[in-house]
């Protein structure tokens, strides 16, 4: 039997990377997969790969009132969220003394003020056994120059899960994070091979994750296989920061 049949999975930020991955991953195991994007065109090119019930969503998850009408949309079609996966996030490069205003509101903004109000708007919508997972990562246990601002933005996220796990343990609802390191995404495919080669030496299993890796244990922590995991940071780093 598939892991996720018959429920109901929101994706923010589901279509390109490691988001993708999960989309694509969620729906091949039953779930009907909602999956957002601020791009049309990114949802289309993403509904092609996916094989399952894939419910593609543009909105800015950024926005307050766009949180609102994901949760409006989704009860009025799906009556219900049993797994809301947040993966929506950005990470700009500026050291300490070129950080701006601007620049820590944008990085906050998405990656800490955003997942609060997406969990608050679609909590409503979850009932006992949800699952809630969050994806952070290893920047909020290193200090990586010039990412400053996003490792403290992903700490806060670690850290809200923990809050989140007391607050919702009453409900059923269990809270996850998922941290992964270096992944072959289009970033990374995008930076030059010295760079990439400098991060892969730091790596004990010598190569950077694959998106589906990173999905396979948002599978896990999203199915019942983890009933009894809650308020726990997963690394998929191949031990960079393990050993």
């Amino acid at each position: 039997m598939s892991r996720l049949e018959n429920k109901v999975a929101l994706i923010l930020g589901g279509a390109k990377g490691i988001g993708l991955a999960i989309s694509q991953r969620f729906a091949r195991e039953g779930a009907t997969t909602w999956l957002t994007s601020r791009r049309e065109e990114e949802l289309d090119a993403a509904s092609n790969t996916i094989e399952g019930t894939a419910r593609p969503l543009r909105a800015d998850v950024s926005q307050l009132s766009e949180l609102t009408r994901i949760a409006e949309v989704i009860k009025t079609e799906s009556g219900q969220v049993d797994v809301l996966v947040i993966n929506a996030g950005m990470a700009e490069y500026a050291t300490i003394d070129e950080v701006t205003p601007p620049h820590f509101e944008a990085v906050f903004g998405l990656n800490v003020r955003s997942p609060l109000f997406a969990l608050q708007a679609v909590l409503p919508l979850m009932k006992q056994g949800g699952s809630v997972v969050l994806i952070g990562s290893i920047a909020d246990v290193i200090g990586t120059p010039g990412y400053g601002v996003y490792g403290a933005s992903k700490a806060a996220l670690r850290s809200f899960a923990r809050t989140w796990t007391q607050e919702l343990s009453a409900r059923g609802i269990r809270v996850n994070v998922v941290a992964p390191g270096p992944a072959d995404t289009d970033m990374m495919l995008a930076a030059s091979e010295e760079v990439r080669n400098a991060l892969i030496s730091t790596i004990p299993l010598a190569r950077m994750a694959r998106p589906e890796e990173v999905a396979n244990v948002a599978l896990f922590l999203a199915s019942d296989e983890s009933s009894y995991i809650a308020g726990a940071e997963i690394c998929v780093d191949g031990g960079m920061t393990q050993v």
